[in-house]
Parts: structure tokens; sequence; C-alpha cells
């Protein structure tokens, strides 16, 4: 299983951002982590310097948004939705995106659902309940 540590997703990203910038080949996951990236220019500052990227504290700085988390989330939701897992995923992050008008802005409250769900696992000590999550995002998709 991969189990990338935190100076390798930081570097994943930084590298990913590089190769876009520079139009060197990309594997497929560098692509979409890039289209995720062009979505974010607020990060690209912080993609440029992938050692100072490493060495970087978000938790001494709450007030900023950790820029590999919300990429990772971003990934994440895209892996999820490409194989429906959890199942229905799919469908509940398209319905969102059409009901916002947004993919982009559904996958930010996708994320949220996500973590929220993976807050609750931890807190309770047992395994992410992937059913709760999909039922929280298509309870955004369909709210009044």
């Amino acid at each position: 299983m991969f189990n990338p540590s935190q100076a390798d997703v930081r570097r994943f990203f930084c590298a990913a951002h590089a190769k876009a910038q520079t139009g060197a080949p990309m594997e497929a996951i560098e692509t979409l982590a890039s289209l995720w990236i062009a979505e974010h220019p607020e990060y690209h500052a912080e993609l440029q310097d992938a050692d100072a990227a490493v060495a970087r504290n978000y938790d001494e700085t709450p007030d900023r948004t950790n820029p590999f988390l919300h990429l990772s989330m971003h990934l994440s939701i895209s892996e999820q939705c490409s194989i429906d897992q959890p199942r229905g995923i799919r469908q509940a992050v398209e319905l969102l995106g059409k009901r916002l008008d947004s993919l982009h802005d559904a996958h930010h409250a996708t994320m949220e659902c996500l973590g929220q769900m993976l807050w609750e696992s931890q807190r309770a000590g047992r395994p992410p309940d992937g059913d709760a999550y999909v039922a929280a995002v298509q309870r955004r998709a369909t709210r009044d």
C-alpha cells in the first residue's frame, strides 16, 4: 500500500507544479494534481520551492490554509469519484456540482464532509464510515 510521508506529498505537488510550468511530461496523477493546482493560484508561490515547502509548519500558522492538505483532498475526492468508492460518491459529487454550478465548489463542500467523517472516525476509534460520508454529500446536494 502506498503510504507517502508528509515530505513526499509536498515534493509531489511541487514537482507536478514545476512540470506543468515547464511543459515537462507528467504521469496521469501529476496531470490531475496540476489541474487542481491551476485552480488555486494562491498556492503557486508556496509550490515554487520544494525544500521550503517541506520545512514549513502549518500548525504554527493556523490562520493559513495548508495548500498540500487542500490539494491532497481535491486529489483524493477525484480518485474516489473515478472509482466510485465509497459507492455513491461519484453521483453525490456530480449532483452537488450541478447544484452549485461548479465542480470546484462541490469539491470544497465534499471536503467538509470528508473532514467531518475522518474526525468522527478518529474520535470514536473506529474505521471511517463511507456510507455516512456519501450521505452527508448527498444531503448537501439535495438541501434547499
